[in-house]
């Protein structure tokens, strides 16, 4: 070989580099965009017709379960649950009189059919007219008319008692509703009815907001929903920059049907209140990883 094709072949040689490598476990993560979401909201409405007569909260008001939030003027009803109550009273006082004349009419058709089959006997053996086994026939009949009387009359009572408790039973459910409060602990969204104002069936009492637990929603494409499970660790990164973590709580079943993604929400302590709902968050959800060889990077 000579020198100059010596110079050639080290110009023209390529750098290897050898090294031995083993396969590892890499994690990876489902990236999602998606929001926050008061874990409990809702809308309180009037059930009945009435005039507030309780002084308004104002929006922003943190209220416990329980706490009133509109009270409304019962009006003549406390009237009403008194008349049901004396109704109730005086059906069941019928009650024991309507039993009474059931037995009274249950003795009388058990003498009656003592005498019809008395009178019976004697007829068969002449001793008796006609006319007198006639008489304890009809006499048998108006007793049983007369059972089916005191019957009729028992059920009627019945019917009475049960027609009252159930007036009772809606004059006090009339009552309850003229209080509206608050189904658990949170802040008030909105203020509540102005005082003298008039609601009627369905108008806005307030909004309750629960945020001492939220929800980072997010929603995943088809080629990764199988990659997500319950209890999964999962972080966010809020538009305010700041970084919340939780697990994954739901993943859906079925799948919108104009994106073809599923809903994933994340539960996230809030115990400050910091997070609002309705922020913008950049999801990361946590998943099993693959195994791969990590390779040096080449100058």
């Amino acid at each position: 070989m000579t020198a100059a094709q010596a110079k050639q072949l080290a110009e023209n040689r390529i750098g290897v580099v050898a090294l031995h490598s083993q396969a590892q476990p890499f994690d990876s993560a489902v990236i999602l965009r998606g929001m926050t979401q008061a874990v409990r909201q809702v809308d309180l409405r009037a059930e009945t017709s009435s005039t507030v007569i309780s002084e308004p909260l104002r929006k922003g008001k943190q209220v416990s379960a329980g706490d009133v939030l509109c009270k409304l003027d019962p009006g003549t009803r406390p009237a009403a649950l008194l008349e049901a109550q004396a109704r109730l009273t005086e059906a069941r006082a019928n009650m024991p009189v309507s039993e009474a004349r059931l037995d009274e009419a249950n003795a009388k058709l058990s003498e009656a059919k003592i005498n019809l089959t008395a009178a019976q006997k004697l007829s068969e053996g002449g001793y008796t007219s006609e006319t007198k086994l006639a008489g304890s026939k009809a006499a048998e009949r108006a007793a049983v008319a007369g059972v089916a009387s005191a019957k009729g009359g028992l059920e009627t009572a019945r019917a009475g008692i049960e027609s009252a408790i159930a007036a009772v039973g809606a004059a006090h459910k009339e009552l309850e509703r003229l209080t509206i409060s608050a189904p658990f602990d949170g802040l008030l969204e909105s203020d509540t009815a102005e005082l003298g104002s008039l609601m009627l069936p369905g108008d806005h009492c307030a909004t309750v907001i629960q945020l001492d637990t939220i929800k980072v929603v997010g929603f995943v494409p088809e080629t990764q929903v199988n990659r997500v499970a319950l209890g999964a660790m999962a972080g966010a990164e809020l538009a305010t920059g700041a970084r919340v973590q939780g697990r994954v709580t739901f993943v859906s079943r079925s799948a919108d049907q104009a994106t073809r993604t599923f809903e994933v929400e994340i539960s996230v302590a809030n115990p400050d209140l910091a997070i609002r709902d309705g922020q913008t968050a950049d999801i990361a959800i946590s998943a099993q990883g693959a195994n791969a060889h990590k390779l040096p990077q080449l100058p």
